[in-house]
């Protein structure tokens, strides 16, 4: 079993910065791939990026290219996820996610462990 704990969330105006982080337990996740997610209350949970195995290969979503950067420290068992440039729209409950198909996946029902999601909330 892996257990995930995100961190790093929290309030920000538009514009600013904030770096969440996602420490894994339990077994180290060096061969999974691993991705971000959001969810607003009332929608659909969407995939923020994802980044393979060995940190390699990294997939953004459009909305968040060129201001999000998704990076991983295997020797660490965490992965992370910097926001630049923040928007009011990125308001959400942030996941990480760990998916035993290594090369990286955007759908979620391909990842077999959840965090519990922390809050960013960004202020205009």
């Amino acid at each position: 079993q892996v257990q995930l704990v995100e961190s790093g969330g929290g309030l920000v105006q538009a514009g600013g910065s904030l770096r969440l982080s996602c420490a894994a337990s339990g077994r180290t996740v060096s061969s999974y791939a691993m991705g971000w997610f959001r969810q607003v209350p009332g929608k659909e949970r969407e995939l923020v990026a994802h980044i393979n195995w060995s940190g390699t290969s990294t997939y953004y979503a459009d909305s968040m290219k060129g201001r999000f950067t998704i990076s991983r420290d295997n020797a660490k068992n965490t992965v992370y996820l910097q926001m630049n440039s923040l928007k009011p729209e990125d308001t959400a409950v942030y996941y990480c996610a760990a998916s035993g198909v290594g090369t990286g996946t955007y759908y979620s029902m391909e990842y077999d462990y959840w965090g519990q999601g922390t809050q960013v909330t960004v202020s205009s």
